[in-house]
C-alpha cells in the first residue's frame, strides 16, 4: 500500500482572504493558512498571504481574469479540491474577498459534499463593504438610507432571461453595490435609469480597493461611464450606487493619507524591513521591497570565540546595529553560554533600535548617546573613560574604523569580532533595474552605506550620466549622515536625512518632504 493509500481523508477549508489588503485576513484564515498543505488561490488573493504558508506546502494558482484564458476552469478546481482530500491533505481554497460572495463558494462546497469531503467554510471581508469604506463611502447611512443589494455586474443585463429584476432594484433599494461591473457600466447605468433612478445618483467606482494601487472615479448615472472610460479605468472594480457616495468628501481617509500613490523603494535586508514597510504603508506608500543586502556568517568566528571564552576580562561590550546584536547572542547561545556571561560588562549601544533590540534579550543598554552615530557613541564613551579599558566590539566584517580608531588614540584596548558579512543578495538585480527603468518608483530609502554601495553594484551604471537619466526624478531619503556620506561619494543626490537617525524618523521624514514638494 502506497503512502498516499495510507492517509487518512484530508479537509478542504474555504477561506476568504479579503480584497486586496493582506492585513484584513481573519485570525482563522491565517492561522489555516499557517497548516496549510496544499494551497489553491485565486487572482484575487493577495500572494502576500502566501508567505505564511510552510514552504514544503504545494502551491496552485486557478485564477480567472476577465478577458484572459482561465487557467483552470471551475469545474476543474471543483475536481482537484476533491483529489487533494482524499489523499489525504489538508486544503486550503483561499479565494478574494468571501467565498459565498460571487466566489462560487457554494458550488465548490458542493461538489466536496457529493464526495464525502469534509470542510470548513472561514468568511472574508466581502470587496463590496472594503471598496466602499476604503473610498470613504458608507454604504448604509441613517440619513440616507437603510437598505443595500449586492448585485453581480457580469451577467449581459441585455439578454432575454436576465435574472436581475430591474424595475424593482432601481427604485427598491438605497445603496447597489455591483460586482464586476466596468464591463457592462453603460448597460447597467442606462437600465436603472430607464427603470426610475434619476440619472443625477450618484456613483462611485473603486478599483484595487484597500490596496496602495486603489483608484477611484466619481461621476452620476448619466456621466459615470464615460468618466470610467477617460480614467482607463480596468477590472477589478466595485460599482457603489446612490447617495451615500456623496458622503465622500467627508469621510475620504485612505486616498487622502500623505504617502498615497508614491512608490517607494526599501533596500534594507528582508529581515530588518518590516517596521520600515509597516510605518511607510501606514502613511499610504506602496512599499517595493528590493533588498540590497543579505546577511552571511563572518568567515571566521574565531576573534568573536576567544572574546567569549575571557568576557570576564572585558568592561564595555558595544553595539552599532541591530544585526550585530542578533549575531553575536545567537554565537552565545551556540557557544554554550547565555546573558548570565555578560555579568560585570557594560554595555553601550549606537541608537535606540540598537537598544531595543538588546531589550528582545532581556538586557538595558548602559549607555546610548544623544547623536546616533558611531562618533557620537565614542564621545559618550570618551566622557565615561575608556584609558586603559578593554572594549568588545562585535560587528560587520567589513565596516567603519572612526569609532575603534578614536576609543584607541584614547587608550582603550578595542577587540572588533566579525559575527556577520554584508552580501548581495542573487536574482534581484532584473526586477531592480526593470522598475527604475519603468519609473514606477518615487523614492529609495537607504538605511546604511551597504545598502547604498550594493544597489548600485546591482544597477550597474556604466557612467554617471546612465546614473543621473535612471534615477531621474527619485527622491533619495538616507538615514543618518555616514550613509548620506556614501551616496554622496557615489554620486547620488540626497534629498532626504533626518536629524535623528531613527527608522520613525526617516519616515516622518519622506511625509514631510512629500508635503512640501
Amino acid at each position: 500500500m502506497t503512502e498516499l493509500e495510507n492517509r487518512k481523508k484530508g479537509k478542504v477549508y474555504l477561506v476568504g482572504a479579503g480584497p486586496g489588503d493582506p492585513g484584513l485576513i481573519t485570525v482563522r484564515g491565517l492561522e489555516l493558512l499557517g497548516r496549510a498543505e496544499v494551497v489553491v488561490y485565486d487572482y484575487l488573493a493577495n500572494r502576500e498571504l502566501l508567505k505564511h504558508v510552510p514552504k514544503v506546502a504545494k502551491f496552485v494558482y486557478v485564477g480567472k481574469k476577465g478577458g484572459v484564458k482561465h487557467t483552470h476552469t471551475q469545474d476543474e478546481i471543483n475536481q482537484m479540491l476533491v483529489e487533494y482530500a482524499l489523499a489525504g491533505y489538508l486544503v486550503v481554497r483561499l479565494k478574494g474577498g468571501d467565498p459565498f460572495i460571487f466566489g462560487r463558494g457554494g458550488e465548490e462546497i458542493e461538489e466536496l459534499v457529493k464526495a464525502g469531503i469534509s470542510f470548513e467554510v472561514v468568511p472574508g471581508v466581502t470587496s463590496a463593504t472594503a471598496a466602499a469604506t476604503y473610498a470613504g463611502i458608507p454604504i448604509t447611512h441613517r440619513g440616507y438610507t437603510s437598505s443595500v443589494a449586492f448585485i453581480t455586474g457580469h451577467e449581459d443585463p441585455t439578454k432575454d432571461s436576465t435574472s436581475i429584476a430591474w424595475d424593482k432594484l432601481a427604485t427598491g433599494i438605497g445603496t447597489l453595490v455591483f460586482y464586476m461591473g466596468i464591463k457592462n457600466l453603460p448597460t447597467i447605468a442606462a437600465k436603472l435609469m430607464a427603470n426610475g433612478r434619476p440619472a443625477q445618483t450618484p456613483v462611485a467606482v473603486v478599483r484595487w480597493a484597500s490596496t496602495p494601487e486603489q483608484e477611484t472615479v466619481i461621476g452620476t448615472l448619466a456621466t459615470i461611464a464615460d468618466k470610467v472610460q477617460l480614467a482607463q479605468l480596468k477590472p477589478p472594480a466595485i460599482v457603489i450606487v446612490g447617495e451615500v457616495v456623496s458622503l465622500r468628501d467627508t469621510i475620504d481617509w485612505y486616498e487622502k493619507r500623505p504617502l498615497f500613490g508614491k512608490h517607494i523603494m526599501v533596500t534594507r535586508t528582508r529581515e530588518q524591513a518590516s517596521e520600515l514597510v509597516a510605518l511607510l504603508a501606514g502613511q499610504g506608500a506602496n512599499c517595493l521591497e528590493r533588498s540590497t543586502i543579505a546577511l552571511a556568517p563572518p568567515e571566521s568566528w574565531q576573534e568573536l570565540d576567544q572574546a567569549l571564552a575571557e568576557l570576564e576580562k572585558y568592561q564595555w561590550l558595544l553595539f552599532t546595529s541591530i544585526n550585530a546584536v542578533s549575531c553575536f547572542f545567537n554565537r552565545l547561545l551556540v557557544k554554550g553560554l547565555d546573558v548570565r556571561a555578560l555579568k560585570g560588562v557594560r554595555i553601550g549601544v549606537v541608537g535606540t533600535a540598537t537598544a531595543e533590540a538588546l531589550r528582545q534579550y532581556g538586557l538595558k543598554a548602559d549607555l546610548l548617546p544623544e547623536k546616533f552615530t558611531g562618533e557620537g557613541l565614542a564621545a559618550a564613551l570618551l566622557e565615561e573613560g575608556v584609558n586603559g579599558q578593554k572594549i568588545l566590539l562585535p560587528r560587520a566584517q567589513v565596516a567603519s574604523e572612526k569609532l575603534p580608531e578614536i576609543l584607541a588614540k584614547a587608550g582603550a584596548l578595542v577587540v572588533m569580532a566579525p559575527v556577520y558579512r554584508n552580501v548581495r543578495p542573487l536574482g534581484e538585480e532584473e526586477q531592480l533595474r526593470r522598475e527604475l527603468a519603468a519609473k514606477k518608483v518615487d523614492a529609495i530609502t537607504f538605511t546604511s552605506s551597504s545598502t547604498v554601495t550594493n544597489f548600485l553594484e546591482m544597477l550597474n551604471p556604466q557612467n554617471p550620466t546612465e546614473l543621473n537619466e535612471i534615477l531621474a526624478g527619485v527622491v533619495v531619503a538616507a538615514i543618518g549622515p555616514v550613509t548620506a556620506k556614501t551616496a554622496r561619494e557615489a554620486g547620488l543626490t540626497v534629498h532626504i536625512q533626518p536629524a535623528t537617525h531613527t527608522i520613525p524618523a526617516l519616515v516622518d521624514s519622506i511625509v514631510a518632504y512629500f508635503a512640501t514638494s
